[in-house]
């Protein structure tokens, strides 16, 4: 592939903090720990060493070959859950939902950013192992975020009634999803692997947590990668402290809460991500994942008539603690205490609410990873990329809203000037001379000028307007072709990451697909990547 990039900034696509977070903004300092640079991670790994309990590594590895025992596992990921094992061995995480056949096409992104960062540390620090890490979001329980991915401009759709843990859900009912996504695909040799694929994902496995640690085995196995699913009772226990000083002492809602202030006096432009709740963690039991409230002294399980006094709470936690999923404040948390994690690689929202988290998590004396921005891109094929240079159009501009997009290529092929900044700018000056002339003669006759100053520039900005109309149906045939283009490339006027699942480039670049973008994609390049296909 052919690669050339942006800064995320030019895309306006990344947030305000996002952006300032990337030009390492000093107001910011004090919401992370330690922007990922290559060298910078010399100090992280000091610190997570010393602060990691060796303990944690046994639990750890025994919970992974227990996940694993019922899956076949490459070579390079078996070999990396023996690394965890060792002082020396840390691991950089991204997580990400149980979307269906991975959901948007950024689910690759994600883990490629984490698999290609990993092998940078290894480079600049031998005599360390890095273990890259998929952090599958099992216990969710937003079935309606997950239940469908985009085919060529079609939502491919599991319908079916879900409640709990998405991880627990069978995988019954997948068969017409099956069919229905095959009767798109055809029969060529790359549709007939994408067929193979779901099949062997999610009609030769029994509910959907075992479906996707398959399909991300399948995809990314041979690179080492290891999926860690926190639903697992011998990794909860880990989280026991933790929990307690959460839901008794309601210290993550002060500390975020804050975070939150704070981060809005640095600047009123910061949307906040997430906020806490007194109680940020779930009960889990069957089919239901409901919030665990206090009332007057007792604590009630939402939309359920379970109960706890406070001495059963804590009791229930310390006998059955898989029955406790912390909810997306406190599951970052639950991450860096059982892993010996260096840095979350995330989305822009994600790493918004990583941002609100660091004081919680100094005062769980808890080490902060590195936050990094995955990779994002844009994908061309050969004849789109043909297209683009056929009607002049820059990558850059493409990233434009429409009417934006449209407004600036009209402007600059029409063989007239539509551009009346210099007559704004003459009658700018012209009004200039009324004024001074009204307050040398009579003062009230300043907000009569302002008035005919105003009525004149409206007038301007109308005709202009009216130019630019009359050009666009002019050259209506490039207006056409040129939206069509942008509409191609960022379908329903959105990124294209967030679109498209990966079986749309699949089917042009087969099992290609994901080692060309292991070769193309940087995690460290901190700008969006455009990628051309040759």
């Amino acid at each position: 592939m052919e690669v050339d990039c942006i800064p995320f900034k030019e895309t306006g696509y990344f947030s305000k903090l996002i952006c300032d977070y990337l030009d390492q903004n000093k107001n910011l300092q004090p919401f992370f720990n330690r922007f990922p640079l290559l060298e910078s991670f010399e100090d992280q790994l000091k610190e997570k060493k010393a602060n990691y309990p060796a303990s944690n590594r046994l639990v750890l590895s025994n919970a992974l070959k227990h996940q694993y025992e019922d899956f076949t596992v490459s070579e390079a990921t078996a070999d990396q859950i023996s690394l965890l094992k060792g002082e020396n061995t840390f691991t950089i995480v991204t997580g990400h939902q149980l979307n269906l056949f991975t959901g948007p096409l950024y689910f690759l992104y994600k883990i490629i950013s984490t698999i290609n960062l990993t092998r940078q540390l290894k480079e600049r620090y031998p005599d360390y192992d890095f273990v890259p890490i998929y952090w599958m979001a099992t216990e969710d329980h937003d079935f309606d975020e997950i239940n469908y991915f985009n085919f060529k401009g079609q939502k491919v759709q599991w319908n079916r009634e879900a409640s709990g843990a998405v991880g627990n859900l069978k995988t019954e009912g997948l068969d017409t999803v099956f069919n229905t996504f095959s009767s798109e695909l055809g029969n060529t040799i790359n549709a007939n692997e994408l067929k193979a694929l779901f099949k062997s994902a999610y009609l030769e496995h029994d509910n959907l947590s075992d479906a996707t640690r398959f399909l991300a085995n399948k995809l990314f196995g041979e690179y080492g990668l290891v999926i860690v699913d926190g639903d697992d009772v011998a990794l909860k226990k880990l989280l026991i402290p933790f929990a307690k000083r959460d839901i008794f002492e309601n210290l993550a809602f002060k500390k975020v809460s804050e975070s939150i202030d704070t981060l809005a006096e640095v600047s009123p432009a910061y949307n906040i991500q997430v906020n806490p709740r007194e109680i940020n963690y779930f009960y889990l039991l069957d089919d239901i994942r409901e919030r665990i409230v206090e009332k007057e002294g007792n604590f009630h399980v939402n939309n359920t008539e379970i109960r706890f006094s406070k001495e059963e709470l804590a009791a229930e936690l310390e006998n059955c603690p898989e029955r406790f999923s912390p909810n997306v404040i406190a599951r970052p948390l639950y991450q860096e205490v059982i892993l010996p994690n260096l840095c979350y690689i995330g989305g822009g929202g994600e790493l918004a609410y990583w941002l609100e988290l660091k004081s919680y998590f100094e005062a769980m004396d808890v080490t902060f990873p590195m936050l990094l921005l995955r990779n994002s891109a844009l994908v061309m094929t050969e004849k789109q990329a043909k297209k683009v240079e056929k009607l002049s159009l820059k990558i850059s501009d493409l990233f434009l809203k429409q009417n934006s997009f449209i407004n600036k290529r009209i402007r600059e092929i029409s063989n007239i000037d539509i551009d009346f900044s210099p007559q704004q700018k003459h009658l700018e000056e012209q009004f200039q001379a009324l004024y001074k002339l009204a307050e040398e003669t009579d003062k009230t006759f300043v907000n009569a000028v302002k008035a005919q100053e105003v009525k004149q520039k409206k007038g301007l900005d109308a005709l202009e307007k009216r130019l630019l109309q009359a050009q666009k149906r002019k050259l209506k045939d490039h207006v056409i072709r040129m939206t069509d283009m942008q509409n191609e490339l960022f379908p329903n006027l959105s990124l294209q990451e967030r679109q498209l699942n990966f079986s749309e480039l699949y089917l042009e670049l087969g099992n290609q697909l994901i080692p060309e973008l292991m070769d193309s994609l940087d995690p460290l390049s901190n700008s969006f990547t455009l990628l051309k296909t040759t």
